[in-house]
């Protein structure tokens, strides 16, 4: 007979997991790589990594040269091309990641002696191209040109200047200038300079044994040649004395960036080490905690707000952080700091720590096992430089945290009352509920630099939207002009991803309308408007417009304006600064337009868009440069907005042609 579980009586917990860890042996060579290795003869795999812990070093005006070696390294060497290199990886079924401060890979077991041989071939004898290098600036520069317009981006740099100084490793920012600065010569220089073995480690992990680990790395790496480990001086950073606001402009942001900070000297190796880690999991670590139950649960200010603090032999810092609606933002700050004083100021419920306990002690236990788990590890410990028994001791250790040790260790660390709050936001939006709480405010240019107090500039009384609009019609052809041009085809292209996505736009000046955006190709988005009702089709899937979606279209056109100047329903909302450019922002409903105010020329469109729980954003398309055709101007560059801002290049228009009833069915 089979026995009954009592499920109203609650199991007991069972005894805390062991986990076995492979110790690893090691040996060092004579140029002082050292090598660690943990037999694991369970899989036929290897996994290793080669990483150097040198110190934090300061690029300055060539800043940028770090990433470019990285990205060049692994792409071949002075004897084996590029695909020719690449080509032999992929035949052995291996897997590589090549980085100036750490490559990392894995193989079969049986292929580990020809995967560590090429390598070694790739790492110690790089071939550097001035093709290669172009190439690899190009792609670095087009993500400085999509991060300009990124608030999150913009935040994350002013807070790293900001915390660390412009000097410092860690408080350097790439730029155009620094990218396009960087010579072939200034990328040898570097990796002969950085790419030693004097601080190296190479783990491998797996089904190898010493006695062959040791034969292949002294065959592969005692050529790579001795040499002192670079030394960067700069200053170290410290905290504040007092709580300020450092604000960042960014005109079009549709949330606030926000993030407190503070320096921190947390050491792997600190007593309080896992009280801290186990502090800012109560406060930041997941859904359960302090921050996200307050900011996302309890007010729905924001999709989640979290923090980070870490051991580190260097300087690091700590963050709590969220992006919030433009409306809420001075109320977000409140209560984040407010969260950070809670856990430095009241010992956390029991319940909070067994919690906290039991994330750290399951991540542990299923990763412990992992080869990449077991090769950290291993580093950590010569790196960190940790007991030797501290991973073996890391679940005892965990379980010994009391709630007065992590309320001490919050105290030490983290703080609220001399905190860095940097916000990038709408200063328009954001700066009068700011004022209110009481804290001094600093303002920073979006690289950091100290500028004057953003103020909202007024709008001459004899400025209407009439004379914006009539101003406009003018500086692109007059109304003459623009009343000839009864069709319009724009035929664009842009670079996603390494693929190239086109645009074809029609519209009539009686109000119809047609996009069709493909990738390689492929229709991936569909929108045709008949001037009285219309559909999406996404991928194949069709979705008739809304009455929202169609109040969007009130002034479809090839002109809108030549509609727009006799309406009644448009408002002029005052100056708006998009992308550094002052504008006259007009606001019919949901719907925006922005004109230059010095050139007249239409630079943005905008529309809100609901994106959940009844937060909105502003979607905001681009214009640029205009030329002339056919006696009127036409902006051949436009960004496309579909949850990210791509480019738009235009390649071909046509006017009163290409244009059919048949394009709006």
């Amino acid at each position: 007979m089979q026995a009954q579980v009592d499920r109203s009586v609650q199991p007991k917990p069972g005894p805390a997991p062991t986990v076995n860890l492979g110790k690893a042996q090691s040996f060092k060579l004579s140029n002082g790589l050292t090598v660690l290795v943990v037999e694991n003869h369970k899989l036929p795999r290897v996994t290793f990594t080669l990483a150097l812990d040198n110190q934090p070093s300061v690029e300055g005006d060539i800043k940028g040269v770090s990433n470019l070696a990285s990205s060049m390294l692994g792409n071949g060497t002075s004897t084996i091309s590029k695909d020719d290199f690449n080509e032999q990886l992929d035949f052995l079924g291996s897997s590589v990641r090549f980085g100036i401060e750490n490559i990392s890979g894995n193989s079969l077991s049986k292929y580990f002696q020809q995967t560590l041989s090429l390598v070694a071939k790739g790492a110690l004898d790089p071939l550097f191209t001035q093709e290669e290098l172009d190439s690899e600036k190009a792609k670095s520069l087009d993500g400085l040109k999509a991060d300009e317009k990124s608030t999150k981006s913009i935040a994350n740099r002013v807070r790293s200047v900001l915390i660390y100084g412009k000097s410092h490793p860690y408080g350097e920012y790439l730029s155009e200038q620094s990218i396009s600065k960087v010579s072939l010569v200034d990328v040898k220089n570097y990796y002969k300079t950085n790419f030693v073995p004097t601080n190296a480690y190479l783990v491998i992990v797996g089904d190898v044994t010493f006695a062959d680990a040791k034969k292949l790395v002294a065959e592969n790496f005692s050529s790579w040649k001795k040499t002192p480990a670079p030394v960067s001086k700069y200053t170290e950073p410290a905290n504040l004395t007092n709580t300020e606001i450092d604000f960042v402009d960014v005109p079009n942001a549709v949330q606030s960036e926000i993030s407190v900070n503070n320096v921190v000297n947390l050491k792997m190796t600190d007593s309080d080490y896992l009280a801290a880690m186990l502090a800012n999991y109560i406060l930041g670590g997941s859904s359960d905690s302090y921050l996200f139950m307050n900011l996302r649960e309890g007010h729905g200010w924001t999709y989640g707000s979290y923090s980070n603090l870490s051991g580190d032999k260097y300087t690091s810092d700590f963050r709590a952080y969220a992006a919030v609606r433009n409306a809420v933002t001075d109320s977000a700050v409140v209560e984040m700091l407010k969260e950070v004083k809670r856990i430095r100021s009241e010992v956390p419920t029991a319940d909070a720590l067994k919690l906290a306990k039991a994330k750290f002690i399951g991540s542990f236990v299923m990763n412990a096992e992992k080869p990449q788990t077991i090769a950290s590890f291993a580093l950590r410990e010569r790196t960190q430089y940790l007991p030797a028994d501290f991973y073996e001791n890391y679940i005892k250790n965990i379980e010994a945290v009391t709630l007065e040790q992590v309320q001490a260790a919050a105290r030490k660390y983290l703080t609220d009352d001399a905190a860095r709050i940097v916000i990038a936001g709408k200063a328009s939006d954001v700066l009068p509920g700011l004022e209110k709480i009481g804290l001094p405010i600093n303002y920073f240019d979006k690289y950091g630099n100290p500028v004057a107090k953003p103020e909202a500039k007024a709008v001459s009384s004899d400025v209407t939207v009439k004379s914006i609009l009539d101003k406009y019609i003018s500086v692109v052809g007059g109304k003459s002009a623009l009343e000839q041009i009864k069709t319009l085809m724009v035929t664009s292209k842009a670079k996603i991803q390494g693929q190239e996505l086109t645009l074809i736009k029609k519209e009539t000046a009686d109000g119809k309308s047609f996009q069709n955006v493909s990738v390689m190709g492929m229709t991936m988005l569909k929108t045709v408007y008949n001037g009285k009702s219309g559909y999406a089709e996404i991928q194949g899937q069709r979705k008739d417009m809304t009455d929202d979606d169609l109040a969007e279209l009130k002034y479809a056109a090839v002109f809108p304006e030549l509609l727009m100047v006799n309406s009644s329903s448009i408002q002029l909302a005052g100056i708006e600064n998009i992308n550094g450019t002052d504008t006259y922002k007009l606001v019919d409903g949901d719907v925006s337009f922005f004109y230059d105010v010095k050139t007249g020329l239409k630079v943005a469109e905008g529309v809100k868009k609901e994106v959940a729980e009844g937060q909105t954003v502003d979607q905001i398309g681009y214009y640029g440069d205009y030329k002339e055709i056919s006696g009127v101007k036409i902006p051949y560059k436009s960004t496309l907005n579909v949850g990210m801002e791509i480019e738009l290049n235009v390649i071909d228009v046509k006017i009163n042609e290409g244009v059919s009833d048949a394009d709006f069915q």
